[in-house]
């Protein structure tokens, strides 16, 4: 017989009510407005490191594609909101992502994403640090803050200069971690460092949010030039509470042609992996042409936010039934 009963304590689940309750309360206090996306798109994810589940719609179509995206996010919508002038602005719903289930991962899990026009990535990094201190108000606990840029937290830490030091450099601070570094890149590597040299040891009663990125890790922020010597970072932030990345905050790209190009760059490293190009998405790319207006925006895990709350590493135990009992 199979097992029907829900992966999560009731408990839990009720936790992820009050949570709901309380966000939408955070950002009606600040008049921030709901808003609800497409699920499906005719466009997909082109991050090289993000795969997107896709499906073929059986109805009338009218010339548009047959082929429909799963998002990921609610991002290139929600931007589509912003230049057609709804001002600040938030989603919570289901995103999908393919080939991610295990301990900490589920295929379709629930992302909280808004927007703040006029702000930049450091202004926002202070709202979502209240954001979740007020989440953790509801399991009577609190937080330190400590905010620190990229660089900084490796040169601390692990003693390497993560903009200048050589791959091997790299590959030497991991000690006795043992990778197979065939196809990987310096950003690989950096990204290795964080997940199995720094996170684990990140104080668990602490938030701890990482800011100004390597250029070359930019996503779909803005890129500042380097002054005096130091270089160019990308103005992005992530959030941490304890070992678990909650939230990846932009001061958002608003040039159309710049990102069209990140859009081909990630097409031509899905090419070298053999792996599917999704349709750009050319309305997103439009809207940014037709005048994005200035912003900050961050998009927040909710399981990770429910299981650190709960201190507990199996993402299990926040879904009502996860991936293998869904």
């Amino acid at each position: 017989m199979s097992d029907w009963r829900p992966t999560a304590l009731l408990d839990a689940l009720r936790l992820r009510a009050q949570l709901y309750t309380t966000i939408r309360a955070f950002f009606d206090e600040r008049a921030v407005l709901e808003v609800e996306t497409p699920v499906l798109s005719v466009a997909g994810n082109t991050d090289a490191n993000i795969e997107s589940f896709s499906l073929d719609f059986s109805g009338r179509i009218d010339g548009a594609p047959r082929t429909r995206w799963l998002r990921t996010s609610p991002e290139f919508p929600l931007k589509r909101l912003l230049t057609a002038g709804v001002g600040d602005c938030y989603e919570l719903g289901r995103v999908f992502r393919n080939g991610e289930a295990g301990g900490r991962h589920n295929p379709e899990f629930t992302m909280l994403e808004w927007y703040r026009v006029g702000w930049d990535h450091r202004r926002l990094i202070d709202e979502t640090v209240e954001l979740v201190q007020a989440a953790l108000q509801l399991v009577n606990r609190s937080a330190t803050v400590t905010t620190t840029p990229f660089r900084d937290l490796y040169r601390d830490r692990l003693g390497i200069d993560p903009f200048t030091a050589a791959d091997v450099e790299l590959r030497a601070a991991l000690g006795d971690i043992e990778i197979d570094p065939r196809g990987l890149n310096r950003d690989d590597w950096l990204d290795l460092l964080m997940t199995h040299r720094l996170q684990p040891g990140f104080d668990r009663n602490g938030i701890l949010v990482v800011y100004d990125y390597p250029a070359s890790q930019c996503a779909l922020a803005k890129i500042r030039a380097g002054q005096g010597g130091d270089p160019a970072v990308a103005e992005r932030f992530e959030l941490y509470l304890g070992p678990l990345e909650l939230a990846n905050g932009y001061h958002e790209l608003t040039d159309a042609s710049e990102q069209r190009a990140r859009f081909l760059r990630d097409h031509a490293v899905r090419a070298e992996r053999g792996a599917l190009q999704p349709p750009l998405d050319e309305a997103l790319l439009a809207a940014i042409a037709a005048g994005l207006p200035d912003c900050a925006g961050v998009a927040l895990g909710v399981e990770r936010l429910l299981m650190a709350m709960l201190g507990t590493d199996r993402i299990a135990d926040v879904l009502a039934f996860d991936f293998g009992h869904a």
